[in-house]
């Protein structure tokens, strides 16, 4: 015992230190985040040691140092792990046909596994993606053999007629609607394609729910739906005036809900593995401005968050995570080269390369004149649907994106609102 916390970069250089072990699990995550943030100024590897119920004293685990774990990147975003209701969950989910649409990605793949646990009567992966869907078909065949009763689907959203074949042969319970395009710059290089996939898609799966007595339906949605600045966040805000428009009409016994939440460390396009493989590959670690933000969460948050929004749903809500504050991406950079014994801006690099197309420098979780629900004008709004549904069928990006202007208000360019974050 050589002194307190606050003075472990001291004792670092004094004594030698080459790597340090974090020995206290059960600290708070103020205190956790306090004492790692010490910790990684010290250009040191830095491991954990699990919670001593954790740990295992086997034939195959003798060694307490062999159980010690890398230090992981949530431990640095400064708040405890949201906590669901498993049971009230459990009850939603068992005995019910759950179909998901993006089953093979992320977040769709995570939601599928959830499902799993829960003794569901039949679950069905709906993906375009074969690969995908093939990877989270053969996991799930490996760990439940035929006591699951799982389809795999290769299908697009967009097509409306096949959607309609499958609704009428499997009758699910429960639609998690986690298919969507969801690449910021990508999409403002093919718009049409957002609104095709997102927009559309959306409206076939909810219509279809609604008409094949689906008792609830889920849609996934994102932070950037909020006073977006890009084409597909735009899109996104489409998706959830749908699902409030059919939610408005109490036409049928579906109720419909929707899932707002921020970035999802680790998934498909996340920040974290491109830092990780930059790093790796000794290249300049690549942020896109030095005072980008953005709310995060981990993928079983971001599930259980649906999970637990679809088990208490009325039907029109928008379920938002709170997510604590939002971290900087540079931060987060830094934080994550550190992780690696490594300095930041002298072993590895940090690149600003500027913000990209259709990218705002702080990402919203409700808008100023947003509660939960909102209402929605009925025939205005399903005819400039129909008016942006024929402009994206007729590939005419420019009247695409104008009907879709029109359709969202907020939707607004990233120079207005990035000036206005600036200024």
């Amino acid at each position: 015992m050589v002194g307190v916390t606050s003075n472990i970069k001291k004792y670092v250089e004094k004594m030698n230190i080459e790597q340090i072990v974090f020995c206290i699990p059960s600290a708070s995550e103020y205190d956790r985040k306090r004492i790692l943030d010490i910790c990684s100024e010290t250009k040191l590897p830095v491991k954990v040691i699990p919670f001593l119920v954790n740990l295992m004293f086997d034939e195959t685990h003798t060694s307490l140092l062999n159980q010690v774990q890398d230090i992981k990147v949530e431990d640095l975003l400064g708040r405890e792990p949201i906590r669901f209701d498993k049971e009230g969950i459990r009850q939603f989910v068992c005995g019910k046909v759950c179909m998901v649409t993006g089953g093979g990605g992320s977040i769709g793949s995570e939601l599928v596994r959830q499902i799993a646990k829960y003794d569901p009567k039949q679950v069905i992966i709906l993906d375009i993606y074969e690969n995908n869907a093939y990877d989270i078909q053969q996991e799930l065949l490996m760990d439940y053999g035929s006591s699951l009763n799982l389809i795999t689907l290769i299908a697009s959203v967009r097509d409306y007629k096949r959607m309609n074949k499958i609704f009428k042969k499997y009758k699910p319970d429960i639609v998690f609607h986690a298919a969507a395009h969801k690449h910021v710059p990508l999409m403002e290089e093919s718009p049409m394609e957002a609104i095709k996939n997102n927009v559309i898609g959306t409206f076939n799966m909810a219509t279809l729910a609604q008409f094949y007595n689906v008792k609830k339906f889920v849609m996934i949605s994102t932070d950037k739906a909020v006073n977006p600045t890009n084409v597909m966040g735009a899109s996104k805000r489409c998706c959830e005036m749908i699902v409030q428009y059919l939610a408005q009409q109490n036409e049928g016994c579906t109720e419909f809900v929707t899932t707002r939440f921020g970035n999802v460390l680790g998934s498909n396009g996340s920040v974290i593995p491109k830092f990780k493989r930059q790093i790796e590959q000794e290249k300049p670690v690549t942020v896109t401005h030095p005072d980008i933000i953005r709310y995060f969460m981990t993928i079983p948050e971001a599930v259980s968050l649906v999970m637990e929004a679809a088990a208490i749903a009325q039907g029109g809500e928008i379920f938002v995570l709170d997510m604590g504050q939002p971290v900087k991406i540079v931060t987060l950079a830094e934080n994550l080269i550190r992780m690696y014994g490594k300095e930041p801006y002298k072993d590895v690099k940090i690149e600003f390369t500027g913000l990209r197309p259709g990218e705002k420098i702080k990402e919203e979780l409700l808008m100023n004149e947003e509660g939960l629900q909102i209402d929605i004008d009925q025939e205005r709004f399903i005819q400039q649907l129909s008016m942006l549904r024929d402009a994206a069928q007729e590939n005419d990006e420019k009247k695409a994106v104008s009907a879709l202007h029109s359709i969202v208000p907020t939707f607004t360019t990233p120079e207005e609102f990035n000036a206005n974050f600036t200024s």
